[in-house]
């Protein structure tokens, strides 16, 4: 079986382990996510949610995606760090904060999302396809 992705929040209050390799990892440059992140973009690994173990009690906010969709961000009522997403469309997937890894560079991001609404004091890596907004399914 292959080591478990785990993390949580700065304060530890909110934990999470989850089994299995990531379905999905990106760098988001929507404007919801350069807002949640402080920075330019968001990074995020997505995976099945089947497995998944969380502790501890998160503060939840929904927001309409620009597919119409409610997406969930979960964050820490301690230290404020945003550590999750779920979506009301995709019940069957998790998706972390790539800082929130205990091991962050676990991270692979395999593409940039959003790569319109990006800056161009936001330098990712050049070699990432890019898409305008979220890649065809």
């Amino acid at each position: 079986m292959d080591k478990p992705y785990t993390g949580g929040c700065a304060c530890g209050a909110i934990r999470y382990s989850i089994p299995g390799e990531p379905l999905f990892s990106n760098h988001c440059q929507c404007r919801d996510c350069q807002r949640d992140s402080g920075s330019g973009h968001g990074s995020y690994a997505t995976f099945a949610r089947a497995g998944v173990t969380v502790t501890g009690e998160a503060k939840h906010w929904d927001m309409v995606g620009d597919s119409g969709n409610v997406k969930t961000r979960s964050f820490c009522p301690q230290c404020g760090l945003p550590v999750y997403m779920t979506f009301a469309a995709m019940p069957d997937i998790f998706t972390i904060r790539a800082a929130s890894l205990d091991e962050p560079a676990r991270y692979k991001p395999q593409v940039v999302t959003y790569a319109a609404r990006g800056y161009g004091w936001d330098h990712l890596d050049p070699s990432l396809p890019k898409f305008a907004g979220m890649p065809p399914a």
